[in-house]
């Protein structure tokens, strides 16, 4: 049976232009432990240079084991149309947007939920063109910076079944996660 909360939080998220959501136990969210080893081969190009991602953040063992304190998952996904497969600007507009909708959820989860609130975005932060951490600096925004859900070990395509949303939405599209733990 779904709460009260839970249906304002998808209903608002449809509201700020998710394509879809879901709330489900956060102990049924997959957990992998592999996904460090994309981090360390710096496969997005963030490794040791984004103060919110690997090695920075602490390692994923203790990242993962942290999540067992929260009781619920919010996940969502925004879909973005793409001119075609290799529309990098494409994809990084809607990274763009998909950080937007997270910033915008956080405002509304913040009115909706009690207790600590665990924001888990797509990807690396990207609020800032260049992370301060690539100028030996501090984060500028540490309480806006988004964490990857793969930084936390979490396997969104599996995430996408247990929620029941779709990871691929079609030729020319880029499909983008987030979680709020609860």
């Amino acid at each position: 049976m779904m709460h009260e909360h839970e249906k304002t939080l998808l209903a608002r998220a449809k509201a700020h232009g998710a394509a879809d959501a879901a709330v489900i136990e956060a102990s049924k969210v997959p957990l992998r432990r592999e996904f460090l080893a994309a981090c360390e081969r710096n496969s997005c190009g963030k490794y040791g240079r984004c103060w919110t991602c690997p090695p920075d953040i602490g390692s994923i063992d203790d990242l993962m084991e942290s999540l067992k304190k929260y009781k619920w998952a919010f996940a969502y996904q925004s879909v973005w149309q793409l001119e075609d497969s290799y529309d990098i600007e494409g994809m990084q507009d809607g990274a763009v947007g998909h950080n937007k909708l997270c910033q915008a959820l956080t405002a509304e989860i913040s009115k909706t939920v009690p207790g600590p609130i665990l924001r888990l975005g797509a990807g690396g932060c990207q609020l800032c063109d260049k992370c301060a951490k690539v100028f030996d600096k501090p984060c500028v925004h540490p309480e806006e910076a988004i964490v990857s859900l793969e930084a936390y070990g979490i396997a969104v395509s599996e995430l996408s079944e247990v929620c029941g949303m779709k990871y691929i939405n079609g030729q020319n599209t880029v499909t983008y996660f987030g979680v709020f733990f609860y």
